[in-house]
């Protein structure tokens, strides 16, 4: 989980700690039990986890924690530093030993209710590990009893951890496990009360609603720059002119971010309204155009870290993705976003149709039900990207007046959502802005449209059936074996044009020349390849031992899982069983699933395959009767195969040099975003059909 927090990682066991600057670096030990943290630091960085008399990991935002630092006469670095010294003075306060689990949970609970924002966190004393995320949700968190107690911000981490059965903690439920005796306590938690509506005058719950929602902006406005999702629609207008009006962050501090699919050059109608938001209200718009391709390369991230194939809920992530592409770029690190408005007063066109106590109820079940709709969808797909999410809208103190107010001030002779139309006119927000029907994110922004067209270029039944299509690829998260040859880049091409994920590459570097597994001329380069391709390279040398090297390959693949997360390995094996038998073992052994995608492919169609696909590449190494020097160096052509293919009728060379008849270099690709430019090189001839290339010099140039 690396990418959702970047300054610095730690964990620790019953009697240690240890910190590092990334998980490359983190050594942990084995315990009963071990907690740790990636940190996404806001305010003064805190290292986690935190340690006092208890322990402590938490992804948090309280908004009013100096204020009970002073109450309380606690020296807080921060709000999670002021969570832990909270439950250590009053559970230490309570002076009970062992520590009764109901008792330790009502004193969370009664700091918690104190606090003002959204939190999800563990806290370990003694033997008893405490898990709670805030009560309406936003910040996400998952569990399972499968082996032990195992818990995590995204789903699919517990889930490449072996853990078969996962559960989402529900918001108003918190959790005790004992270790010892392995068992969960679950605790219900109080909720917002829906019993009675206000009684006061529309005027005093207008001017209520205002203040409150101004206040829940403001206390969220970060002190660096910032961004919002903007649609050009009511909620995120309201949002983006109340942040200039709080005045603690000038309007050129941030940016609102619009983004659309733009179909026989027409603008989205997010676009149009964003562009005319520019001129109107003044605000400042980073606008992404998004092409068809880039929509679906979008898209299998967006199915990935999502989870999800509901095309609706897919629709609006790659919407948010796409923006926090452009916001990461920005060096962003908090977006905020319209999330809840809907739900909270009646903005859909459901609500239409209902009258009264029905409206009420709807909202309520929506509110209930909105960390399962859009919070976790919305949390992995920002922070995936570096950012912190936060929605004013779903602020605690505007969640209980909005389900306070009285039904007729949210839905009105088909006007939904009317009190805050009418806190958007107060605030000069032009009344097509104000007035603007609800248009859904896939919508306005005509990604729907996109994944339509590309549901049909790729010949699936429907929306669904595509998405599902990508949902099964982005299960995996490959790494490729990686040997700077032809044939493990024509074999990542394939699996990266097929919308597989591949997250590393691994290069296994022999120590012997002559080694029966890998490949060895010019190694050194992979780094210049892999830097071109954008994917990170891992490297491990070897002895080159025969069949020792089969160890370091596996230490190697382990340290690919530990790091990258991977589940599946590439190989770029055509006819050779020696070395797909013994890398399909490690798979085995590992658990990985193992891609041949080149496996028994004629060698003279991969040869021709790899040109036509626009690849470049020259042999650095020689070793055949037929072959000589001259082949060195330069990037082979379709009259170069023609001559493999005669050499082969004559005394049987492999035209994909699979018998080591040569060793290959790829100078250019349809993967490569810049081409290697060789400078300086030497031709060693060990005899007249033995021949090597040295690369000495080489750099990547635009192509």
């Amino acid at each position: 989980m690396n990418q959702r927090g970047q300054d610095g990682c730690g964990a620790c066991g019953y009697d240690w700690v240890t910190y590092a600057s990334n998980v490359l670096k983190l050594e942990v030990k084995d315990d009963i039990g071990i907690i740790g943290q990636n940190l996404h630091s806001l305010v003064n960085n805190i290292k986690q986890p935190i340690v006092g008399k208890g322990k402590l990991v938490s992804n948090c935002e309280f908004y009013n924690w100096k204020t009970i630092s002073l109450k309380y006469n606690i020296n807080a670095k921060n709000d999670s530093d002021l969570l832990l010294k909270l439950i250590d003075y009053k559970i230490n306060a309570n002076n009970e030993t062992p520590i009764e689990p109901y008792k330790a949970y009502c004193l969370i609970e009664s700091i918690l209710s104190e606090l003002r924002g959204v939190y999800s966190f563990a806290y370990w004393i003694e033997d008893l590990v405490f898990v709670f995320r805030d009560i309406i949700g936003v910040r996400p968190l998952w569990y399972s009893l499968d082996s032990g107690f195992g818990f995590a911000s995204e789903k699919k981490v517990l889930k490449n951890n072996f853990f078969p059965t996962i559960n989402e903690l529900d918001p108003r439920i918190a959790i005790c496990y004992n270790i010892n005796k392995n068992i969960i306590q679950s605790f219900k938690r109080p909720f917002i009360s829906t019993s009675q509506q206000s009684c006061k005058s529309y005027r005093e719950l207008e001017l209520e609603f205002k203040n409150t929602l101004e206040n829940a902006v403001s206390i969220r406005l970060p002190s660096e720059p910032f961004g919002i999702l903007y649609s050009g629609g009511l909620d995120s207008t309201v949002l983006a002119v109340m942040a200039i009006n709080a005045g603690k962050v000038p309007g050129k501090d941030f940016f609102c971010y619009t983004t659309g699919l733009f179909l026989n050059d027409k603008a989205p109608k997010d676009v149009e309204f964003a562009l005319k938001a520019i001129k109107d209200l003044g605000l400042k718009l980073r606008l992404i155009d998004v092409k068809l391709q880039e929509l679906e390369e979008m898209l299998i991230d967006t199915v990935y870290l999502i989870e999800d194939t509901h095309i609706p809920k897919i629709g609006v992530g790659v919407t948010i993705y796409s923006s926090c592409m452009k916001a990461k770029e920005d060096n962003i690190r908090v977006i905020f976003a319209g999330t809840g408005a809907d739900e909270l007063l009646a903005g859909y066109d459901r609500y239409k149709s209902l009258y009264g106590d029905d409206i009420q109820d709807l909202c309520y079940k929506d509110v209930l039900n909105i960390y399962q709709e859009n919070c976790y969808r919305d949390d992995v797909v920002t922070m995936n990207n570096g950012i912190e999410l936060r929605l004013p809208y779903l602020d605690t103190e505007f969640v209980k007046l909005c389900l306070s107010l009285p039904h007729e001030y949210k839905l009105y002779k088909g006007t939904n959502k009317l009190i805050l139309r009418n806190i958007g006119k107060q605030l000069g927000i032009p009344e097509e802005f104000v007035m603007r029907k609800k248009k859904a994110a896939q919508y306005g922004s005509k990604f729907d449209k996109g994944i339509e067209k590309l549901a049909k270029a790729r010949k699936a039944k429907n929306k669904t059936d595509y998405i599902k299509s990508i949902k099964k690829n982005s299960h995996y998260r490959l790494g490729a074996l990686f040997s700077s040859g032809k044939d493990s880049n024509y074999a990542l091409y394939i699996m990266l044009k097929e919308k597989y994920h591949v997250n590393c590459l691994i290069t296994i570097k022999s120590k012997n020349p002559h080694s029966y597994m890998f490949h060895t001329p010019n190694i050194d380069l992979a780094q210049l390849q892999a830097e071109s391709i954008d994917i990170p390279l891992l490297e491990k040398i070897t002895d080159g031992r025969k069949e020792h090297e089969l160890d370091d390959l596996k230490e190697a693949i382990e340290d690919a899982i530990r790091i990258y997360g991977i589940n599946g390995i590439v190989v770029g094996a055509i006819w050779s069983t020696y070395q797909k038998n013994r890398i399909e073992k490690i798979c085995n052994d590992l658990g990985l699933r193992m891609f041949s995608p080149l496996w028994h492919m004629n060698q003279e169609t991969e040869m021709r395959s790899l040109l036509e696909e626009g690849f470049s590449f020259i042999f650095s190494s020689i070793a055949a009767d037929g072959l000589d020097s001259s082949w060195l160096g330069k990037p082979i052509s379709h009259l170069d195969i023609d001559k493999l293919v005669k050499l082969n009728e004559k005394n049987g060379v492999n035209i994909a040099g699979e018998g080591g008849e040569f060793e290959s270099f790829v100078i250019n690709g349809p993967i490569y975003k810049k081409k290697i430019q060789i400078d300086e090189y030497e031709v060693i001839e060990l005899d007249e059909n033995t021949a090597k290339l040295q690369i000495i010099n080489a750099k990547l140039v635009d192509d």
